[in-house]
């Protein structure tokens, strides 16, 4: 098939994993899906247009009270002024606008750069496109690039930047410094910025900088973000892309060929979400905050070194301590030994770039307080 045999091994992992918590009862740590209710006022939203027939074919673009309510949010958190008629799409979900992306804006044999560990999904979009797939590695404890590392990778060849910040799996952020010269090297060498922020809001006393809030960012930037992480509403699917109107009407011309529309009755209730106060933005990463404490106090007692994520739904944990060498193996025995499944970040890099990620594993922590003191205590107890 296409994905060839790693895009082939990523989803075995992850269904392998999600496969073995559901046999064996382990609480499910490895995958990124909150287990509690978004705020009432956006699921209230979306019953109220539901009721009032809100519930066919929105426009291509989205349905203007959320076009509009996401150029309020741009500017209001960030003060990226956009037209919403023009350079803003609603997509169904991240997932959806990354791929209408990668697909209208690569041609066979460009170069699509991102950081690795990557978010999967971008491996397989890559492919699908035929585009060819460049990484500069991220390296624990801060899991940063080496800026020499991004002047070596970005070349005339370079068509997509694509960077994940705050990212996922390692939950890092990326600093003003990088933004900058990300921009610099995207003019010099002709290429786009994909940006994908999905995390945005979820950040742990760390400044997030869009790259398209920086001087020369907007231009050239392909901003993509969602709902489902910031509103606990990932069964959804409603994400969007603000950029500038040429790019946008290159994506469309993808998009429409993929999903056409979705959401209708959700676009409304996001547009409500998005218009919350900032009490609700500050909470939702101050709780994260300290479900991510609860969760790595049962790793480091299990004797896990653990990397202090800036964002996010994911801690990463080293196991080298504990005598393992294959994390992926290691987690297969996970749920047995201590009742809690995990993924290897092995699953989120190239096969033959696994040097220095071999004993890494990744435990989310967007599930309910009493599940994370459950599967805290497990570790605890681990014993090898």
């Amino acid at each position: 098939m296409l994905l060839g045999s790693d895009g082939q091994l990523r989803q075995t992992i992850f269904g392998e994993m999600s496969a073995l918590a559901a046999r064996t009862g382990a609480i499910n740590l490895g995958q990124g899906f909150p287990d509690e209710d978004g705020p009432f006022e956006v699921l209230d939203a979306a019953r109220q247009a539901i009721t009032e027939g809100v519930n066919q074919y929105p426009p291509a673009l989205g349905m203007p009270v959320l076009r509009e309510a996401i150029a309020a949010h741009q500017e209001r958190f960030y003060g990226i002024r956009v037209d919403p008629d023009r350079q803003v799409l609603v997509t169904a979900g991240a997932t959806e606008a990354l791929a209408s992306t990668i697909l209208a804006l690569t041609d066979e044999g460009d170069e699509v750069l991102t950081l690795e560990p990557f978010y999967d999904a971008y491996g397989a979009l890559i492919a699908f496109g035929k585009a060819t797939h460049v990484t500069v590695p991220l390296r624990a404890p801060h899991f940063q690039p080496d800026h020499d590392d991004l002047r070596a990778a970005v070349t005339d060849r370079t068509r997509l930047i694509l960077i994940n910040s705050p990212h996922n799996p390692t939950g890092s952020v990326l600093p003003r410094d990088t933004l900058e010269l990300l921009i610099e090297l995207a003019y010099e060498h002709d290429a786009i910025i994909v940006t994908d922020e999905v995390y945005e809001h979820l950040t742990f006393g760390v400044e997030h900088i869009p790259i398209s809030s920086l001087p020369g960012g907007f231009d050239r930037t392909v901003t993509i973000s969602s709902a489902g992480k910031t509103f606990n509403t990932t069964g959804w699917k409603i994400g969007w892309i603000v950029a500038p109107e040429p790019l946008v009407q290159a994506i469309l011309a993808v998009k429409q060929y993929l999903t056409f529309v979705n959401g209708a009755p959700f676009q409304p209730a996001i547009a409500v979400g998005l218009g919350l106060g900032d009490e609700f933005f500050s909470t939702a990463a101050s709780t994260l905050e300290k479900k991510c404490g609860i969760l790595s106090a049962g790793l480091r007692s299990a004797g896990f070194s653990v990397s202090t994520p800036q964002a996010g739904y994911f801690v990463i944990a080293d196991a080298a301590a504990l005598g393992v060498t294959d994390a992926a193996e290691f987690c297969r025995e996970l749920p047995s030994l201590a009742g809690v499944a995990a993924v290897p970040v092995s699953a989120f890099v190239h096969p033959d770039r696994r040097e220095g990620f071999e004993t890494l594993l990744r435990f989310a922590f967007c599930k309910k307080v009493d599940v994370l003191e459950r599967a805290a205590a497990q570790l605890a107890s681990l014993s090898l």
